[in-house]
C-alpha cells in the first residue's frame, strides 16, 4: 500500500461514569471492524484470511458479523497489538477501531 497512514480511532466509553474510568491493565483490548459501503463481502473475508490467518469459515463468519451486525470483533490481547491491527485494517481499506473488551 503506499504511504498513507490513517490515525487509529479509539471507541470512548459512553457513560459519565466510564469516562473518567481508567483504562484497567488487566482487561484486553479489541479490534472491531465495521461495516462500510464500499468493500466486497468476499474482499473482507479475504482479508480475514490473509491477515490473521484464519479459516475460509471463520473469517466469512466475521464478515456476515460486519454486514449484518454493523461491526465484530476481529481480534483482542494488548493495546499496542490491536493499535497494530487496526492500523493493518486501515490499510486494507477496512474501518476499523480498537476499545477495551468490558466484557
Amino acid at each position: 500500500m503506499g504511504g498513507v497512514t490513517m490515525p487509529v480511532e479509539i471507541e470512548r466509553p459512553e457513560s459519565a461514569e466510564e469516562a473518567h474510568a481508567v483504562p484497567e491493565p488487566d482487561v484486553p483490548w479489541v479490534t472491531l471492524v465495521h461495516n462500510d459501503p464500499v468493500n466486497l463481502m468476499s474482499y473482507v473475508t479475504y482479508v480475514f484470511q490473509a491477515y490473521f490467518g484464519y479459516s475460509k469459515d471463520k473469517a466469512h463468519k466475521l464478515m456476515l458479523d460486519v454486514h449484518h451486525k454493523g461491526r465484530a470483533v476481529v481480534s483482542s490481547g494488548t493495546r499496542e497489538e490491536m493499535e497494530r491491527d487496526v492500523q493493518a485494517m486501515h490499510g486494507y481499506g477496512l474501518w476499523a477501531t480498537l476499545t477495551q473488551d468490558r466484557g
